[in-house]
């Protein structure tokens, strides 16, 4: 991946500024940075509809690109370039968490270190936050829990999250799944309520990023709960938090949809209904159980265990047809 490095990218900018005027610079302003503003939200749209994909990370790197190239293409006040550096970092989050999804993990962190000088330099909070809670959700993913735990702790610590409660809301419920993970029962309950005990103290009203009204409301703080349940093993609770996620998805979440479909068939499979809960993974749409890596393996796994449970039964057989539909689509 051809990439501008930071120390590259602050020379560039310096020597722009000192280089002797020939013609009138063109003005860089805030109209520039609503632009990329508005390919941002395209990017959180589609990653909302197919999540994970290669190509969503590299038109987020691209344009994490042509943001820090704005920087050199002419005059502009502190504030626009702040805002530059801010839609470049924003952009190459969203590059990483594709990858994060994708489970291209050495690639995400490589974007998740450019992120981060960016966020710095841009003086952002919500973005700060926004990287190192992508970041404790890699190393949740990735099992490393001691890591997770501490970059989620430096988003939760941030001075943003004491100001909204929404934020810290969302820290606590990315906390409560790392605590699942670690299979810490009491840790779990307690991020859990404060989670949402904090989220019904955030003021609907208040100005939030795009990224974070997108996808951050009931629903994912029940979609969280879920996971961390599954790892816990607490089958029934985590079949209860996938009904209430599933009934309060908003339309767009198609991504998290299946996520959460796929999760509460393994919940039903390992209560012993292995009937409902092939019905319930037959549901899962042929795109994403095909092209989205996380919904894959997780229907890989569920494929597994299902014959596991109940070999040479008439709910293998099914199952088995079924996804010979979906390979035939790929």
């Amino acid at each position: 991946m051809k990439r501008r490095t930071l120390v590259g990218s602050i020379a560039a900018v310096a020597a722009a500024a000192a280089a002797p005027g020939t013609a009138s610079p063109r003005r860089i302003g805030m109209s520039d940075v609503n632009r990329l503003n508005k390919r941002f939200a395209e990017i959180i749209a589609s990653d909302h509809r197919h999540g994970g994909q290669l190509g969503i990370e590299q038109r987020a790197a691209a344009l994490a690109d042509e943001a820090l190239n704005l920087q050199n293409a002419g005059s502009a006040t502190q504030r626009v370039r702040s805002n530059l550096y801010a839609s470049a970092a924003a952009f190459r989050s969203s590059a990483m968490w594709a990858a994060i999804d994708g489970r291209r993990y050495d690639v995400a962190k490589a974007h998740m270190r450019e992120a981060q000088a960016l966020a710095e330099m841009s003086g952002d909070q919500a973005i700060k936050f926004r990287i190192w809670s992508h970041a404790g959700t890699m190393y949740r993913h990735m099992g490393r829990p001691a890591d997770a735990f501490a970059a989620n702790d430096v988003a939760r610590n941030l001075h943003l999250t004491r100001r909204d409660p929404l934020f810290a809301s969302l820290g606590l419920a990315r906390q409560g799944a790392i605590h699942g993970a670690a299979q810490d029962r009491t840790g779990t309950r307690r991020a859990f309520e404060q989670a949402q005990d904090a989220m019904v103290r955030a003021d609907p009203t208040d100005y939030r990023p795009v990224w974070m009204l997108a996808f951050y409301d009931q629903a994912e703080l029940d979609s969280l709960a879920l996971s961390a349940h599954l790892a816990l093993g607490d089958y029934s609770t985590a079949e209860y938090h996938a009904h209430r996620c599933l009934s309060a998805l908003r339309p767009h979440m198609i991504r998290s949809r299946a996520i959460t479909t796929t999760r509460l068939a393994h919940a039903q499979l390992a209560q012993g209904a292995p009937e409902a809960a092939t019905a319930t993974a037959m549901k899962v749409p042929a795109e994403a159980a095909t092209q989205h890596a996380r919904v894959t393996r997780m229907l890989q796994e569920f494929g597994a265990a299902l014959r596991a449970t109940a070999p040479a039964s008439s709910t293998v057989q099914t199952w088995t047809e079924h996804t010979a539909t979906w390979r035939m689509a790929a």
